[in-house]
Order: structure tokens, then sequence, then C-alpha cells
């Protein structure tokens, strides 16, 4: 693996990037479509004062799936089969205490929401060697009652598609499938719920 791509896991893992202000920032990133409503991240960007990473351009379409080897707990998806739906794409691989962290409300956004329209995909991009056998992310997937599809992105191809650098990465879009809002790291849990809800609205 990729050593700066380790060395950024651990300094995050360090510095407990959720709780600098960095971590828990909303991004705001390109320009959103002039015929869209107003974007969710400019309204939660402007209140939050949030910092700005780089990442993919608000506004644009979610990316296909890449290299995808396997998906667990559903059948292959598409992001075509998602349209019509608000699309959290999660990033992150079991090992990761920044992703372990995140996953109680990663989980329970998918309990509450599904049934209004919330899609919840965690892109299980795994790092190390024991992170890639099927059988320990099945096992980390019933240790943390995640029901929601994963696919297994052992090849990074969908982390590249998505320009994507960091455990644990959130991407939001809306029903359209066009990127709202994107955060890195741990926290900002009540300012990302925020987004869901007024996506789903």
């Amino acid at each position: 693996m990729n050593r700066s791509l380790l060395q950024r896991r651990r300094l995050l893992g360090y510095l407990g990037l959720g709780a600098l202000g960095v971590g828990g920032a909303v991004l705001q990133l390109g320009q959103r479509r002039t015929d869209s409503p107003t974007s969710v991240l400019q309204e939660l960007a402007a209140s939050a004062g949030s910092a700005t990473l780089a990442s993919l351009p608000v506004g644009r379409s979610l990316p296909e799936f890449q290299g995808i080897s396997q998906w667990l707990n559903s059948e292959p998806l598409r992001i075509a089969d998602l349209k019509g739906k608000v699309v959290l794409v999660q990033f992150w691989t079991f090992a990761c205490i920044n992703c372990q962290r995140t996953l109680p409300s990663i989980t329970r956004w998918h309990q509450q929401y599904a049934a209004q329209g919330l899609s919840v995909i965690g892109i299980h991009t795994p790092e190390l060697a024991f992170e890639r056998d099927l059988n320990n992310v099945r096992r980390a997937l019933a240790q943390n009652r995640i029901t929601y599809p994963v696919p297994i992105d052992a090849q990074f191809k969908t982390w590249s598609a998505y320009n994507n650098r960091y455990w644990p990465h959130l991407f939001l879009a809306d029903r359209d499938g066009f990127l709202r809002y994107d955060h890195i790291g741990e926290g900002a849990y009540d300012q990302t719920e925020q987004a869901i809800r007024r996506l789903l609205a």
C-alpha cells in the first residue's frame, strides 16, 4: 500500500481529525449547477465557517462505482440504480478507529431514513492485508450491525474516481445524483444529519 496513504491515515488517527475544526468542516468545492436550488452544502458552510479541502466539486454527478470486486448486503448497484434517492457514500475500512467512531451514526441514519429515501453505500477500501479478508469484513459488518450495501474497493478504483484521500469520508448527493455535501473525518454528526434531512424534505 502507498506509504503516504498509511502516513496520512495514522496522522488522522493521532490528531483525532474530528476534534479539530477541520474535521468537523463541511466542504464547499467548485460551482453548483445554476439551475439547482441553493446547495445544502453552501447553506451549511456559510453558518459553519468551514475549511475547504480538495475533493469532488459540489454539483458534480457522483462518479460510477468502479473496480468493485464484491458487493456485501446487496446485489451490484450502479449510480443510475440510485436515482430518486438521497445517496450517502461512505469511504471506510473496518480497522480505522476514526471510521469505527462514525459507524453508530451512519447505521442509525440508514435505519431511520431509508424508508424516506436515503440510500447509504459503505465503500470498504481496505488498506492493510487483514482488511482485505472478506471474512474479516463480514465480521465487522455483523459486529457493527451494518445492513446497507458494502462494495469492496480493494484496488482503490472507486476511491480514485471520487478523488478521495481519507478514511472516513462522506459524500452526500441529492435525488438527481448531484453532490451537495462532503465531509472528511469524525464529527459534525448533527450537521451531516441536517444535510440529509434537508435533501430528503
